[in-house]
């Protein structure tokens, strides 16, 4: 995927929607000294650009019983199902991510479980049936850093004058 170029105001206001989604579009108008449109338009050819990819609000798994986080590396038998497998994975509720890798896996996924034998279930009743060669199952404990990248980092275009 191309490398999108924004500028200074595109950064000022992916700074403030990173940090609440929910920030009334008139605040960053303000805060950024622009009108409420050209924020409108501004979020808009972030979105088309790909930059943005929509909103939305985050569940705490934990809060609603899913006590087991778990990453599983799988090696398919047959490498060639890759978009099967995908979608198959697709259909998997409790599957959060999937990720194509380099290294020791094919795919790399994450998922959250009611509990370590929902977790086996899982394992055994859902994913095995893919075609897995093997797998590799690591259970996380707890998420000790969680977030977005740095706006701040962002290089933007300089302006001509």
């Amino acid at each position: 995927m191309a490398y999108q170029k924004i500028d200074k105001l595109d950064k000022q206001i992916l700074r403030m929607i990173a940090e609440d989604a929910r920030v009334p579009f008139l605040e960053v108008a303000r805060a950024c000294n622009v009108s409420g449109a050209a924020i409108h338009q501004r979020i808009q050819k972030l979105t088309n650009m790909g930059i943005l990819k929509g909103s939305q609000f985050v569940i705490d798994p934990e809060k609603i019983g899913y006590e087991t986080c778990a990453y599983i590396g799988l090696n398919l038998r047959n490498p060639e199902n890759f978009d099967l497998v995908v979608k198959k994975l697709e259909e998997i509720p409790e599957v959060v991510e999937c990720q194509y890798t380099t290294g020791d896996f094919d795919l790399f996924i994450k998922i959250y479980a009611v509990n370590n034998h929902h977790l086996l279930n899982i394992i055994h009743d859902k994913l095995q049936p893919l075609g897995l060669a093997r797998s590799e199952t690591i259970i996380a404990f707890n998420s000790v850093i969680n977030r977005q990248l740095p706006i701040d980092n962002i290089p933007v275009e300089e302006d001509e004058d």
